[in-house]
């Protein structure tokens, strides 16, 4: 039997098991089968496919390899569906947007403007924070090995900045070190940078003012390279870690603080993080930049095995790359992750951290730990506030911090806004009292189901996706479905 045989009727298995639930039978109504055609289109992409199984380890289905010291030991060196023909894949950075550049006798020309901006942490929670260009993290900065760059940087925040561009091999007058390499660039001033590019990889910037550091001001540079990574990807994500401390009833971040309680990736807590959604099959790989002021990250994916490929400094050579489920990445570093979706279902990607798993930790204070006073009773006489009954309290029975966030509230406009993201149709009903602080999901699906989450306009049950995978690769009969909820 041919490899691309051996998928077919992989996926034809997966796809004849029962419908045995109400969600998914809506689903079936619009979802077409896996299984390729015979003929058409469909056949002509599945013959043109890499191969499904190398040495032991599948491209579909969780596995190892047959032998820890083979090329394609848990998916190290096996091909993306991408061809090296077509040039690397396009960056990806959820919720950030790519900063356009036009072109003057042969140089990329880029404007950058460090500004105060307004960032949605949560639905409706609107924090004060600094960035570039209204968006923090800054725009991507996305070039090719051997580009000439030219940056004009505009200074509209209300004092003196400089910036940094992290780690490039550039003459030193253009390094943004503070007044060791340049005068500050004052406010309403522009400063140019020009400058040749010789490496490739994981880059950034950001100001070179420790507290515009700690408000946020940073961005992905990203170098692709002339010859494209071997072995190529078909997606290529990019993540920014960041830690605020930001009190009760405040919009603006303590810089001097030494703890840390909201917690951003790519300028949004979860929920309200974007999923990594990609194809069963796929080679993925995950750019993950800490840049919180004082704090490490432990990041752990689950379901999935992935290889260390490369750091911020460089691409790390095939026989160093490491095989991780869990890496630590330092302050103002970068991991590279990569790794074979053949894991179907949505798999939590976050820091283990136990306090950047949770959002706005603050002390319990106010209305919200005396049950019988509301907040206008509260209001009325502050100089007379209600006991606090602890000892009844069933909410605080568990001692320590409160699981499930006793008093966090999910109000129905922020329920809608969670649901309102293409990328979340069909999770089940309560995945966002699970995905807090440092958290995202990455959504592997078959390509029907990728087709029907993210192309196409039909109406998708909460948790119908998630049942379908079941269905096919888990284990229907012991599975139950999340209770209903308000949104």
């Amino acid at each position: 039997m041919s490899n691309t045989e051996q998928r077919r009727s992989f996926l034809k298995v997966g796809s004849i098991a029962a419908a045995f639930a109400l969600a998914t039978e809506r689903l079936h109504n619009h979802a077409h089968a896996q299984t390729p055609s015979a003929s058409g289109d469909a056949a002509s992409a599945a013959d043109s496919t890499p191969d499904a199984d190398y040495d032991g380890f599948s491209r579909f289905k969780p596995s190892r390899g047959n032998d820890p010291d083979s090329d394609y030991y848990l998916g190290k060196l096996v091909p993306g569906f991408r061809k090296p023909a077509e040039g690397p894949a396009p960056f990806e950075a959820p919720d950030v947007p790519k900063l356009p550049y036009k072109m003057d006798n042969g140089v990329k020309i880029f404007e950058l403007v460090p500004m105060a901006v307004q960032q949605e942490f949560h639905p409706g929670v609107k924090m004060n924070v600094y960035g570039f260009n209204e968006s923090m993290p800054g725009p991507t900065i996305e070039v090719t090995q051997g580009d000439r760059v030219r940056i004009v940087v505009t200074n509209e925040l209300p004092e003196d900045t400089f910036v940094h561009w992290h780690g490039f091999e550039l003459p030193v007058q253009y390094d943004g070190a503070a007044t060791l390499t340049q005068n500050p660039i004052k406010p309403g001033q522009t400063m140019v940078f020009e400058f040749d590019i010789h490496e490739e990889g994981t880059f950034f910037y950001h100001s070179h003012v420790a507290m515009q550091e700690a408000f946020g001001q940073v961005g992905w540079f990203i170098v692709q390279p002339k010859k494209i990574f071997d072995p190529p990807v078909d997606r290529d994500f990019g993540l920014i870690f960041q830690n605020f401390h930001i009190p009760p009833t405040h919009t603006v971040s303590d810089s001097w603080a030494m703890d840390w309680n909201w917690h951003t990736i790519n300028g949004k807590s979860g929920p309200y993080t974007t999923p990594l959604v990609c194809k069963h099959g796929e080679r993925v790989r995950v750019r993950l930049l800490n840049f919180s002021p004082m704090q490490h990250h432990p990041i752990h994916l689950h379901g999935h095995t992935f290889w260390v490929t490369g750091h911020e400094g460089a691409r790390i050579p095939k026989t160093a790359w490491v095989p991780r489920n869990n890496e630590l990445v330092g302050v103002a570093q970068s991991s590279s992750f990569e790794f074979i979706a053949n894991n179907p279902g949505d798999w939590i990607f976050h820091c283990h951290m136990i306090h950047h798993m949770m959002n706005h930790m603050v002390r319990q204070v106010g209305p919200r730990i005396r049950d019988d006073a509301s907040v206008d009773q509260y209001l009325t006489n502050l100089r007379s506030r209600p006991p606090v009954d602890a000892s009844h309290q069933e909410s605080f029975a568990t001692p320590g911090y409160p699981q499930k966030m006793q008093g966090m509230e999910m109000s129905e406009d922020f329920m809608q806004a969670i649901w309102n993201r293409k990328e979340v149709r069909g999770m089940r009903a309560n995945y966002a009292m699970a995905v807090k602080g440092l958290m995202t999901v990455v959504r592997v699906l078959p390509e029907d189901l990728y087709d029907l989450v993210m192309h196409s306009d039909q109406q998708v049950e909460k948790g119908a996706v998630f049942a379908e995978i079941v269905r096919r690769f888990g284990d229907p009969g012991a599975y139950q479905a999340a209770p209903k909820m308000k949104m």
